[in-house]
């Protein structure tokens, strides 16, 4: 069991590689989850589960354009029968995927405060991390009969002791880290330091691969966005006066907050990068209006729907098609 820390930046170093004719390809990944007000305290019951009745419309976008969504599930969506309703099916025939996000605040066992410090897993002792995060990938094997391969931590919040307790569980893949992120300043992991490109954490090809979500620096300036960007935390505006001015802006690749005109320039950064993978997210929550900030009515419903047709454009026009988790699997380089 490989007992290195994801967070280690050199585990970085031992890049993954893959087949020949793998070319770039890109994964959709959906932090499938509870609905509850972001901008309230957190609370282990003070949630719903409306959206996840949108998951069938959005599942019917994807199988329409070849792609199959990953569905990064917690524990009240692996306990949801509607759920389970509508993914057992795709997911028996290979048009959808499923993996683990692990939201301690509503994972059993229910040993720790709720505090924004233990919402962050990797915070937690070792053996309640453990306990949460294999009770939940119990619950989706029993629930929907598919062994999930890959893990992202609620809030991105992996520790020191994650990548021993991903192997035990038989987890294969970490895409966790949020490569230029830094979430130090409220109790959680610092990512800045760690690249874009897969690696092997220790280093041993076949242990537990990290899938790190896209990020790009944009801009004149982008080639010292490692340097200039850390350093404007104290003065927030200064990275909104750095974008406005098309100097420096950072783009996550992903609908919520980003604008498509951001996220087409995003996408032709990464590919450029020679990137393998191409990871893109977003909440499903934000697939019922009034949930999240970022789909607030059915007219930005609408508009999120048109960001990923021209997205999914873009990324066929370069050349990058749409792949999953076993798929990446097998194009591994193991030797």
């Amino acid at each position: 069991m490989s007992q290195a820390n994801i967070l280690d930046p050199v585990n970085a170093r031992k890049p993954a590689r893959f087949k020949a004719g793998f070319g770039q390809r890109y994964l959709l990944t959906v932090d499938t989850e509870e609905d509850f007000d972001w901008g309230k305290p957190l609370s282990r019951t003070k949630h719903r589960i409306d959206s996840v009745a949108r998951l069938r419309k959005f599942q019917q976008f994807c199988e329409g354009r070849g792609v199959v969504p990953v569905y990064l599930v917690d524990y009240p969506i692996a306990t949801s029968p509607l759920a389970v309703e509508l993914l057992k099916e795709p997911l028996a025939e290979g048009r959808a995927e499923i993996g683990v996000q692990l939201h301690p605040w509503v994972s059993p066992p229910n040993d720790e405060d709720v505090t924004q410090f233990n919402s962050f897993s990797g915070n937690l002792p070792p053996y309640l991390e453990r306990a949460k995060l294999l009770k939940l990938h119990e619950t989706i094997l029993r629930n929907f009969g598919q062994a999930p391969l890959i893990y992202r931590a609620g809030r991105y919040g992996i520790g020191a002791n994650t990548a021993a307790i991903l192997r035990e569980a038989g987890i294969a893949i970490d895409t966790s880290v949020r490569a230029l992120f830094d979430y130090s300043e409220t109790g959680g992991p610092n990512f800045r330091d760690l690249p874009l490109q897969p690696w092997w954490v220790g280093g041993e090809p076949g242990t537990l691969l990290e899938l790190p979500l896209t990020t790009v620096f944009s801009g004149p300036l982008r080639w010292f966005g490692p340097f200039i960007y850390p350093r404007t935390w104290r003065v927030p505006r200064l990275r909104g006066v750095l974008s406005r001015l098309g100097l420096l802006e950072r783009i996550p690749l992903t609908p919520e907050g980003i604008t498509v005109r951001e996220a087409l320039r995003g996408v032709d950064i990464a590919v450029a990068q020679g990137l393998p993978v191409l990871v893109l997210s977003f909440h499903s929550p934000s697939l019922h209006p009034g949930l999240t900030p970022y789909v607030r009515t059915e007219a930005d419903l609408d508009d999120l729907y048109d960001w990923w047709r021209i997205i999914f454009a873009r990324l066929g026009e370069r050349g990058v098609l749409p792949t999953s988790v076993r798929e990446i699997m097998g194009a591994l380089e193991l030797a």
